[in-house]
């Protein structure tokens, strides 16, 4: 990942390979943002004109490049666009400053060195950009440890290695706090990210759950797996019975951070399909070539449990990842089939591609056993979720609206777009079954939050817990916005950090 650091330096003193400043639409064109004055300077205070020339407008997601005049030690100007510019007194959003610092430090790829002369006004400030900078730098380098092909082309497109932020006072504890959390919560959403872009035939649920193991003996977190005989014999008939189509035999693994202060306990729960082809519903042509992305929940959860650990937060933070590939054979479940879950609640398959609550549906109980304050599950559930918001925004469902409005607002804060969604009654009655408790399966029409129902059936007695459905946003088929790359996007992380450090402090009930 980048290197950050946090400079004394000027825009105008920096040796650096460019200069990254915003620029905003007001009300007669664009407006050069605080930050910038020394670069303004440079240009004899005719900055804006010269980027209204050039045609920039201030808009969100413009990047100009100019030549740095002669004041300045870095050869190139990198102008990018903040949106409309606030009213007077007013600061810019955090999700602005984040997504322009992305956008410049994509811009940047394959330079040295840049620092960032964006709108700093205080520690939450610098940690958006800070946050977006990092995010915005990632590139997936196949053959891990981000190592570049050495090659002009890979060259080219590898990640900005330096990112001085400038303006944010290195020697406030902070500002360097703030920077400390950027670089923490960067790493492991890129963690994530990682994760999710590896090809299913490098990572299958005995691989993510060594890779699990690895993050535990370096974080000092108590890592358990459960493998296909220790699932066999505990009675894990979903994350079995989705399985055992595959070669590759699926996983439970507990992942847990404990702090000796701690009062609260949160669980998170995340779905792993390494690789999903539906099984005997075998999913239809073109569905098929980003279905490696089917456990970034489990990737998620993973990420959010170790940035726990190292932000050191009183809370302890409890992660289950229930891993499994989804595939056809002879051997595999198959539509009709009952299947006796964890707990011992019967279900009928009607749909192998609805597997994902399957495997939750089990974690979800075993979990619920260890009796946490809250458990978050997080998914890419269903396709119907995608229809309902869109490529860009997960659903919130919970058991408790206090709840579900409280992460609606973390996500909110925390730049992630997100969506409360409900979990109506008269969709459960779809699910009745002849021959088991109930079926994987209810009506078509709202069946992401039938889905939501589903898993509700499976959270124990009187705990609060909450269904992110993040089929949407976890893997981005277009081109890369802001610091969102296209991949992996690392989806609920940032949600799932905040919410752990709200908790912490004992901000929520």
């Amino acid at each position: 990942m980048s290197a950050l650091t946090l400079s004394t330096s000027s825009a105008a003193t920096l040796r650096a390979d460019a200069i990254v400043i915003g620029v905003a639409k007001g009300p007669k064109g664009p407006v050069v943002t605080p930050g910038a004055e020394a670069v303004d300077k440079a240009f004899d205070g005719k900055l804006a004109g010269v980027l209204e020339t050039l045609g920039a407008t201030g808009a969100e997601g413009e990047a100009t490049k100019l030549p740095a005049p002669s004041g300045l030690k870095a050869p190139v100007v990198l102008a990018v666009g903040l949106g409309d510019a606030p009213a007077k007194d007013d600061a810019f959003g955090h999700e602005a400053l984040r997504r322009a610092a992305g956008t410049a430090a994509r811009t940047l790829a394959g330079t040295k060195k840049a620092g960032f002369a964006l709108p700093v006004e205080d520690a939450e400030a610098a940690n958006a950009v800070a946050e977006g900078a990092l995010l915005g730098a990632y590139s997936f380098r196949p053959g891990g440890n981000g190592a570049a092909k050495k090659d002009d082309k890979a060259a080219k497109s590898a990640p900005l290695a330096e990112i001085a932020l400038l303006g944010a006072k290195p020697r406030d504890k902070a500002f360097k706090a703030a920077a400390d959390r950027a670089i923490t919560v960067a790493e492991e959403v890129n963690r994530a990210r990682d994760l999710v872009n590896m090809p299913p035939n490098e990572l299958d649920p005995k691989t993510f759950a060594a890779a699990a193991q690895t993050a535990g003996k370096e974080f000092g977190l108590k890592v358990e797996v459960l493998d296909e005989k220790a699932l066999l014999k505990g009675g894990f008939g979903g994350i079995m019975g989705v399985g055992r189509g595959s070669d590759a035999p699926p996983r439970l693994v507990r992942i847990a951070y404990t702090h000796p202060k701690a009062e609260k306990t949160l669980a998170f729960v995340g779905k792993g399909i390494t690789y999903d082809s539906g099984g005997i519903s075998l999913k239809p042509a073109g569905h098929n070539e980003t279905m490696k992305c089917d456990m970034a929940g489990a990737a998620a959860v993973f990420a959010a449990v170790v940035a726990a650990s190292r932000l050191g937060l009183q809370v302890n933070v409890t992660g289950w990842l229930a891993l499994a590939e989804n595939m056809p054979s002879g051997s595999a479940t198959r539509p009709g089939d009952v299947l006796k879950m964890y707990g011992g609640k019967t279900v009928e398959v009607l749909n192998t591609d609805a597997e994902g609550r399957l495997v939750l549906g089990d974690a979800l109980v075993r979990a619920s056993e260890e009796n946490p304050d809250a458990i978050v599950d997080v998914a890419t559930l269903t396709g119907a979720m995608v229809l309902a918001l869109g490529n860009r925004t997960f659903g919130i469902m919970a058991n408790d609206d206090a709840f579900r409005t409280s992460l609606y607002e973390i996500a909110e804060e925390v730049g992630e777009q997100a969506w409360p969604m409900p979990l109506p009654a008269e969709l459960r009655k779809a699910m009745d079954s002849p021959v088991a408790d109930f079926a994987n399966m209810g009506e078509r029409m709202g069946g992401g939050l039938a889905a939501g129902l589903f898993l509700k059936e499976f959270v124990g007695e009187g705990i609060t817990w909450a269904h992110l459905d993040i089929a949407g946003p976890a893997y981005h088929e277009s081109a890369p916005y802001g610091y969102t790359p296209k991949g992996g996007t690392g989806s609920a992380i940032r949600t799932l950090v905040r919410l752990a450090e709200q908790t912490a402090a004992g901000d929520l009930g």
